[in-house]
């Protein structure tokens, strides 16, 4: 190596935490605070409370867990003690409302649910698909039985839903901590997963403590379910740690828009279902857009979005202004002129499908929900197969549980997921979203879905797979 560029490297490792000339640190997983006499009289003991389940997320995933442990409990007179913490201030908080729900799993967790007032009643009336030019649109005929087919399935906003949920799961028993993030996991000496600890409180900005500083709390369970939803931070490490995905294909991932708009109500189409690909992505950019109306409380709401594959090529895309020019299409702006834009939001989605699904247990600990790559890409959803994830393993977990348990090793859970509706429509299902990453793009998806998903139902002997990691796919700035 050469010297001057050696004595950089040198330098600057031992600059790497000097901020205005002080030390400070990062996390305390990359630089423990054992190195820094700043915490050396601090005291680091954390309280502890033990339950038999803890649960990471207080999504669709993680509540219909909680809700089904608490049934499973009420129907054999036994006590399970179930703990979910939730980062949002709220449950919902972080939950983006509009979406299209397959009711399946709430059929099966609360076959009542219509006599319970549920906040599920705008049911999908008309539904429509288009390609998309920069002034055009051009209606594809609509396919009965096709992915994107809604006949049956309900317009809800999931934040009112998942709010919902919880306030059920309280009900029953589940303690529910809102505004508490899980910071990291526990383990047991043998390796298995001990349950999770809060995030401390009281630290300054440069790393130091405050005099206010609290411990997190160390919550340990029998078995910990996490459902944090897509990337989520512990489940990454999780997935690191005990290399989950070494048998699967790299997750690829959708980057996504989404806003809800109050609009004039000459302009709305209660329970109208619309999807459109094309403008304003190019061929070498897979993605599409969506656009939902409900009525909900009298109110006349759209809600829209577009995802973007994050497989793109342009390496200068703004993705922010994507939307902004597919909000201004002649087609889009039509609804929204004269309207409030009252909620907005981004997030990733999972988009591997069934190729991507890693390795869902380990010892102490299983992975449901968008935390388990479950979203079935080519319809959309995830909402109903979160749902039953997280229903699934409470029906397994439980029946390992006892007074002397010390951790639950679900080995069964797996198996049983993969032998109800969400795997086998997964699988169904796994060419589709592959078979738009041509150079062609949607000309070669489109056809493909026509013939081989309708006509075939993916009985076809071959499964395309990705071999590499979708953001390395985008060109570099510097050629």
């Amino acid at each position: 190596m050469h010297p001057t560029l050696r004595c950089a490297l040198q330098v600057g490792k031992s600059l790497r935490h000097v901020v205005n000339g002080q030390w400070v640190t990062t996390h305390y997983l990359k630089c423990p605070r054992e190195r820094d006499v700043r915490w050396a009289r601090v005291d680091m003991k954390r309280e502890v409370e033990s339950y038999d389940i803890v649960i990471v997320g207080a999504g669709p995933a993680g509540l219909s867990s909680a809700i089904r442990f608490k049934q499973i409990s009420k129907d054999k007179n036994i006590d399970i003690r179930v703990c979910v913490v939730e980062k949002g201030a709220e449950v919902g908080a972080h939950t983006l409302s509009g979406a299209v729900i397959d009711v399946r799993a709430l059929d099966e967790l609360f076959p009542n649910w219509k006599e319970m007032d549920a906040p599920v009643y705008q049911k999908v009336t008309s539904q429509s698909m288009a390609i998309l030019t920069r002034n055009g649109r051009y209606a594809l005929p609509f396919v009965r039985a096709s992915p994107l087919d809604n006949t049956g399935n309900y317009i809800i906003r999931l934040g009112s839903l998942v709010k919902w949920l919880g306030e059920k799961a309280v009900e029953m028993g589940v303690e529910i901590y809102p505004g508490i993030a899980a910071q990291e996991i526990l383990f047991h000496e043998d390796e298995s997963v001990k349950g999770i600890a809060t995030a401390d409180v009281g630290i300054m900005k440069d790393g130091a403590p405050k005099k206010s500083f609290q411990r997190g709390m160390e919550l340990q369970a029998k078995c910990t379910i996490f459902a944090e939803g897509c990337r989520g931070h512990l489940t990454s490490f999780l997935m690191e740690k005990y290399r989950l995905q070494e048998e699967c294909v790299p997750m690829t991932y959708g980057l996504g828009f989404k806003e809800l708009w109050l609009i004039d109500k000459s302009k709305h189409i209660p329970g109208y279902v619309e999807h459109t690909i094309g403008y304003p992505l190019d061929l070498q950019s897979s993605g599409g857009s969506f656009m939902y109306h409900i009525e909900d409380n009298g109110q006349p709401l759209v809600s829209l979005g577009l995802i973007i594959g994050l497989d793109y090529k342009n390496p200068y895309k703004n993705l922010y202004q994507e939307f902004q020019l597919f909000k201004s299409h002649p087609s889009i702006r039509h609804y929204l002129e004269g309207g409030e834009r009252i909620a907005y939001g981004a997030k990733t989605v999972n988009e591997g499908g069934y190729q991507a699904v890693p390795q869902l247990t380990v010892p102490g600990a299983c992975l449901v929900g968008c935390a388990a790559g479950l979203m079935n890409p080519a319809k959309i959803k995830g909402v109903h197969n979160a749902m039953k994830s997280g229903m699934v393993a409470a029906e397994t977990i439980v029946e390992d549980l006892g007074p002397q348990t010390r951790t639950v090793i679900p080995e069964d859970f797996e198996p049983k997921l993969y032998k109800t509706y969400v795997i086998k429509e997964m699988q169904q299902m796994r060419n589709i979203r592959p078979s738009f990453n041509s150079y062609f793009g949607w000309m070669v998806g489109l056809p493909y879905t026509a013939f081989f998903y309708v006509l075939l139902r993916g009985k076809e002997p071959w499964t395309f797979k990705n071999k590499i990691e979708d953001w390395f796919q985008t060109d570099s700035a510097w050629k």
